[in-house]
């Protein structure tokens, strides 16, 4: 197995490394999320190619500001404290470089064949694989060590999203086609002929709503991502939150109030993890490097999440396990305005040069018939909904497959049936694309380490 020196030239090299694969995963992230947003106003002439991905790319930077970071945090706590903070000071390379490594040749793979695929899915296979793979290196239970509780809880959301999106967009279409007489909502575009006004008025508006609750939800998981790896090239800046000064007495109090509950109920093989985190926090007296302090911070976390999610424990001690959390969450979870600025960035270029493939697949690839406006126009607004509720929930759900099962929902109410050979080839994707992410990205992982 390979070991990366705190501070030495090859540790550095690869963090900076990791720091351009992240921009470049972001980036291949608009090739097949964002490109979704822009489709149907691409599709129907509504707006110009590159008017419209403009737009997307602002409404998308608009949501990453002002969506919060509760999805972002919700897929780093996938990971074992020991893989964020590893204790014996060693920088989280092999984790970086197994996570990007694994999701972008993913991306980059379904891409190429036109296949709209879900980034979410990438990034969480490829975390579930990197917390499988550290149960093998430190010779951990499987049942134990990973954490499946924070695991099923977000595969859940990514498995019922799609199916909402089905049903609402074809009920939507149904009441669309119900209330509004408008032939124009109901005839699938011609060649270079633009829309009623009335029509493309409404498509820009889906498109709008699209990219901002996009930027919301899956901007966020790039930000947690960007972060883990800044925080591994400069800690003494980044490992705690500048704006959340860290006071060592009330980090001890906290820690304190947590050892009862995580003694009681933790049932992981983190637990004496954890109570050895909560003792370093409560010396305050000792000295104790910005990482070390976030690394205790997640340990503690670690526990008072599984505290939470034991049927054994009573209202209260969940009530206190959740508040005691949220005290702690803000001295290590954050994400500077320019972190997200990035973000949105590298989205709103890669939907500049990799749009088409994905256009097309929605607009003529779904149905045997193509794609009119009002199909468009119900399947984005019930997918901007389910996008923007997750994004404030702290739930990560796929744009991809919410906009695509909404097409197709609206096919199927439509009666303009369905491309079974399309459908199977993004249902195989979305199929093959969890363990053979997380397979990669163990055995990468376990490697590397």
């Amino acid at each position: 197995m390979l070991q990366f020196a705190p501070s030495s030239t090859g540790s550095l090299v690869m963090l900076a490394i990791c720091f351009v694969l992240v921009c470049v995963f972001e980036f291949a992230n608009g090739f097949h999320d964002t490109a979704n947003a822009v489709a149907t106003v691409i599709y129907t002439n509504s707006l110009k190619p590159r008017v419209a991905v403009i737009w997307s790319g602002l409404m998308n930077l608009l949501g990453v500001l002002l969506g919060g970071i509760a999805v972002a945090y919700t897929l780093v706590e996938l990971l074992p404290p020991d893989v964020l903070t590893p204790p014996n000071g060693n920088p989280a390379v092999p984790m970086l470089v197994s996570l990007f490594g694994t999701a972008l040749a993913w991306n980059l793979c379904t891409w190429w064949f036109g296949i709209p695929n879900s980034s979410s899915h990438c990034t969480i296979g490829a975390l579930i694989g990197i917390a499988i793979g550290d149960s093998f290196v430190h010779a951990r239970d499987l049942g134990h060590s990973v954490d499946w509780g924070q695991i099923w809880k977000v595969l859940r959301a990514l498995a019922i999203s799609p199916l909402l999106g089905f049903f609402l967009a074809g009920l939507l279409y149904l009441i669309i086609r119900f209330a509004i007489k408008m032939p124009a909502l109901f005839t699938p575009p011609k060649p270079d002929e633009s829309p009623n006004p009335i029509v493309r008025a409404l498509l820009i508006l889906t498109c709008t709503s699209v990219s901002f609750s996009h930027g919301s939800n899956d901007g966020q998981k790039s930000i947690g991502l960007i972060m883990l790896t800044i925080i591994g090239l400069m800690p003494a800046s980044f490992a705690m939150n500048p704006d959340h000064p860290v006071d060592r007495v009330q980090l001890a109090q906290i820690a304190q109030q947590a050892r009862p509950l995580i003694e009681q109920y933790d049932r992981y093989s983190f637990k004496p993890d954890a109570l050895a985190a909560i003792d370093s926090l409560s010396r305050v007296e000792g000295p104790a490097t910005p990482a070390q302090i976030r690394g205790d911070v997640y340990e503690i976390l670690s526990g008072l999440r599984d505290v939470s999610a034991n049927p054994a424990s009573s209202g209260s001690e969940k009530a206190t396990s959740s508040r005691l959390a949220k005290e702690l969450r803000p001295t290590v979870e954050y994400a500077p305005y320019w972190v997200r600025v990035l973000s949105a960035l590298c989205l709103g270029i890669g939907t500049m040069i990799g749009y088409r493939r994905i256009v097309k697949t929605l607009g003529e690839g779904i149905g045997k018939r193509h794609l009119t406006p009002a199909q468009g126009a119900a399947s984005e607004l019930v997918g901007a909904g389910l996008i923007a509720s997750a994004g404030y929930t702290g739930l990560p759900v796929s744009t991809t497959h919410i906009i695509t099962s909404g097409v197709a929902g609206t096919m199927v109410a439509a009666g303009s049936g369905i491309n079974m050979r399309m459908l199977t080839k993004i249902a195989l994707a979305w199929i093959f694309t969890l363990p053979v992410t997380i397979t990669v990205a163990a055995c990468a992982f376990y490697v590397l380490d």
